[in-house]
């Protein structure tokens, strides 16, 4: 969402100078993109030495850089913007990049430190932050897809794709994409084969996504549960890919079974490349699918309720296809060019 704001928002008037708390990859795309960049490692949030040193870094940027708003991407980083925008005398604000029903440590922490406001990216997100910082003004901006990377015309066909992934063509292809956490719920769709395969027992079900480092223990749990009730030749795990867009063309349907997604842009993804999509009935998702017309619904966790969803668009591809043309145009409406020009309008009202 970043690389997408800074990509998209560099022409619409405003200067950018983005400052990284650690390294990695993103501060040489960001450079490559004609934008300044500093980085400061800061070492643990809970040693307040560590944030008082770096927001004076950020602080002394900010004055050097004549900035007019120090803008946080996500609560933590307002915990260092915050105080850095306090000591430069300049107005801060954060992007809550989560739904804070129930705030951890520094959510409260980020809530207490005065902001000018706060950036929500789904009507969840938006009722939260507003009980957290009701004295704050809170504003709505929905993230964006690069929808020309999602492009069916510009993709190898739904049999290329396969032929490409070494996937069967003849089967049907359901298929899931994301980190390996268990509130991404891809449990849930191993749990809901079975129902699926009793009646197309040729279906196939793959899960796309990589160990995450906050949970690695899922991976393997996940790996137990498709032993367990005998799926090794129905459900296959694919592991860290790159080409998403390639692994998508080449499902029939696409699940997202997350808990509470704060937005859902894998949904979004799905939708764009025309594909009829199962996502969770909570969260982000019911912001972007109305039922039975971009999509289908199903509550989180709910095995029983996703097969059914499942096995309607297989028993009925007329209403898969059409789920598909209607999910396509919804998609549209969520380019990262749109998400760059609302957000620098709210920053633009506020200076």
């Amino acid at each position: 969402m970043l690389l997408h704001l800074i990509q998209q928002g560099r022409h619409l008037g405003i200067r950018w100078h983005v400052v990284f708390l650690e390294a990695g990859e993103m501060p040489a795309m960001v450079r490559e993109l004609g934008v300044g960049v500093d980085v400061f490692e800061t070492g643990r949030i809970r040693e307040v030495h560590n944030v008082l040193a770096t927001a004076r870094k950020i602080a002394h940027v900010a004055r050097r850089e004549k900035a007019s708003l120090i803008l946080s991407w996500m609560g933590a980083a307002h915990v260092y913007g915050g105080i850095a925008a306090r000591w430069a005398s300049l107005p801060a604000a954060w992007y809550q990049l989560d739904v804070p029903r129930s705030p951890d440590i520094i959510d409260k922490v980020a809530a207490r430190i005065p902001a000018r406001f706060v950036l929500t990216l789904c009507t969840d997100g938006f009722q939260a932050q507003k009980k957290l910082t009701p004295h704050t003004e809170v504003r709505l901006v929905y993230p964006g897809v690069e929808l020309e990377r999602f492009e069916p015309t510009l993709l190898p066909t739904r049999t290329e794709a396969r032929q490409k992934l070494s996937l069967p063509l003849d089967r049907p292809l359901i298929g899931i994409v994301g980190r390996l956490q268990h509130w991404k719920g891809m449990h849930t769709l191993v749990a809901a084969m079975p129902r699926v395969l009793a009646k197309y027992p040729e279906a196939l079900a793959v899960i796309v996504g990589g160990q995450h480092a906050f949970e690695p223990e899922y991976e393997g749990w996940l790996k137990e549960q498709i032993r367990a009730v005998k799926l090794e030749d129905s459900v296959q795990m694919t592991g860290f890919q790159s080409d998403i867009p390639l692994w998508m063309q080449a499902m029939d349907v696409i699940v997202h079974a997350s808990r509470r997604e704060p937005f859902g842009i894998v949904v979004i993804e799905a939708m764009a490349l025309g594909k009829p999509v199962v996502a969770t009935d909570e969260g982000g998702p019911t912001e972007i699918i109305t039922p039975d017309q971009e999509g289908l619904l199903t509550p989180f966790e709910d095995a029983d309720a996703l097969a059914g969803a499942l096995l309607r668009y297989l028993d009925q591809p007329e209403f898969a296809a059409q789920c598909g043309r209607a999910a396509r145009e919804r998609a549209l409406t969520f380019s990262t060019k749109i998400y760059a020009e609302n957000l620098v309008k709210i920053v633009q009202v506020f200076l």
